[in-house]
């Protein structure tokens, strides 16, 4: 075991306020809004949906404290990796990583899939050349061609710098914005609140929480993307203060909680909502027969097309720097931890994460739902560690400069904790009715075996460093001023 200090790749500092706002905006509406609304008025009416959301806006504040206080506090890449790593060590950063990039991808994946569905309601003409089904769902080869082609825009973007990737998410983001005040203002201006009755699906008090469960639980999966800020803490531009971070994640948790609520409301009172829950985009569909305009579902796909792609970017860079910060710090193989000498971007983190997205979205529409219940899995484990993470961490490192300190920390933080829990036992208990379908966990042990053969690979560079080398490789030597260091030998990375 060599005794030099290895170097610590670093990636280039270039994101600003607006940047950081844009990011976790825009990756957190997506384009589920559009593909998931018919399944969300199925299960819980408009009514139902929108209690769902606030219910899970609430959840995702009380989870995003706790980023609000541990990202300033640790402003390095891989936020959650550095987290469970200075709480727990390496073994349960590995874990929480591992979780966190596959959530990130299910996401890219879904996205991968959307863009020709999206497309094929603007471009009828795409649903041509069948290759193969799964289920009852038919892949279409352009639909096929689409993901690629956008797999691969989206890619050489991460791959030419955050610079690149930070200016189209600002530009997208506006855009995205303005289109959907417009088609807002015009679905409750002129549409009618009896077309929101009933406003639960279900007329029993049973069905009625069974139905808004259903949605709830898609929360961590609709509501993610304000955690990509912590991704990229270490590439803030020079005089952006750490402390702002969380209150950029706290602003775009309540600004996605409203977009979502108002547009659940737009689109139910333009139209009876019974009428859209078979249709495949029923958001567009809404609009297009309430006012006999192709011009306003237009505009609605349009802001569908811009939310995939500010999402897709966002939750793309997201993945590649956890599985970058995995990499740097040799627990996993260390080639993931390079950079690109020109752009000082994570090559081969991006390049997989591409690869990855592109086999994944061979799966087609039918998987779509499967992307949503294993990502909202993935990442509310995830969730969960962060919340344990920062209540470990107020107990052994009092003394960790926190330029942002949540108040009642430690109450809120157990909260987050358990409401996440909640959230994952909901979807793993066999009786309940948001639980895992059979493809979605085909899928997770799929994901759980690919983490099984990284681990064992990296075993062997996991042992060549002092633990002092990968603690400021995660760290970048941002350590409490009277707490002692890192034990020399961390249990948890034994095999």
């Amino acid at each position: 075991m060599s005794n030099d200090p290895l170097p610590r790749p670093r990636l280039k500092k270039t994101i600003g306020g607006l940047g950081f706002l844009s990011l976790a905006f825009g990756s957190m509406i997506g384009v589920g809004w559009i593909t998931a609304l018919g399944d969300w008025f199925q299960h819980a009416g408009p009514g139902g949906t929108m209690l769902a959301f606030a219910a899970g806006g609430l959840l995702m504040i009380l989870v995003g404290s706790c980023y609000a206080e541990l990202t300033p506090m640790l402003p390095v890449t891989g936020g959650e990796v550095a987290y469970a790593y200075r709480a727990f060590g390496t073994g349960k950063a590995f874990l929480v990583g591992w979780f966190l990039a596959f959530g990130y991808l299910a996401v890219s994946a879904f996205e991968a899939v959307s863009i020709g569905m999206v497309l094929a309601y603007l471009f009828p003409q795409l649903d041509v050349w069948p290759l193969y089904e799964i289920g009852d769902w038919t892949v279409y080869a352009p639909h096929l061609a689409l993901a690629f082609l956008f797999t691969g825009l989206i890619t050489t973007v991460n791959f030419l710098g955050v610079g690149v990737a930070m200016r189209l998410q600002v530009i997208l983001t506006g855009l995205l914005v303005a289109c959907t005040l417009l088609f807002v203002a015009a679905g409750i201006g002129q549409g009618s609140p009896r077309n929101l009755v009933p406003h639960f699906a279900n007329g029993s008090l049973a069905g009625t929480w069974k139905g808004i469960l259903v949605v709830f639980v898609m929360a961590p999966f609709m509501f993610v993307g304000f955690d990509t800020i912590p991704q990229a803490a270490e590439e803030r531009a020079p005089g952006q203060p750490a402390a702002r971070l969380g209150l950029y994640i706290i602003l775009a948790i309540i600004g996605s909680t409203v977009f979502y609520v108002l547009v659940v409301l737009a689109a139910g009172m333009v139209t009876p909502w019974q009428s859209l829950v078979e249709e495949q985009l029923p958001t567009a569909t809404a609009f297009r027969s309430a006012f006999s305009s192709p011009a306003l579902a237009n505009l609605v796909l349009c802001a569908g097309v811009i939310g995939l792609l500010t999402s897709w970017n966002g939750f793309f860079l997201a993945g590649t720097r956890v599985l970058f910060s995995l990499g740097r710090a040799r627990i996993i193989d260390s080639r993931f931890g390079e950079i690109h000498p020109l752009y000082a971007t994570p090559v081969r983190a991006t390049l997989f994460s591409g690869l990855v997205t592109a086999v994944a979205a061979c799966l087609g529409r039918g998987a779509l739902l499967a992307f949503v219940n294993v990502g909202s899995f993935c990442i509310s484990v995830a969730f969960v560690g962060v919340a344990l993470s920062l209540l470990r961490l107020r107990v052994i490192a009092p003394d960790l400069e926190r330029p942002f300190r949540l108040p009642a920390g430690k109450l809120v933080a157990g909260c987050a904790a358990v409401g996440s829990l909640l959230v994952v036992l909901a979807m793993a208990i066999p009786a309940s009715p948001a639980v895992l379908r059979p493809i979605e966990w085909a899928i997770l042990v799929v994901l759980c075996l690919c983490g099984i053969i990284f681990w064992t690979v990296g075993r062997s560079q996991r042992e060549t460093i002092h633990e002092d080398d990968r603690a400021r490789l995660i760290l970048d030597n941002v350590m409490p001023k009277t707490t002692p260091p890192l034990p020399l030998h961390d249990p948890s990375t034994s095999d």
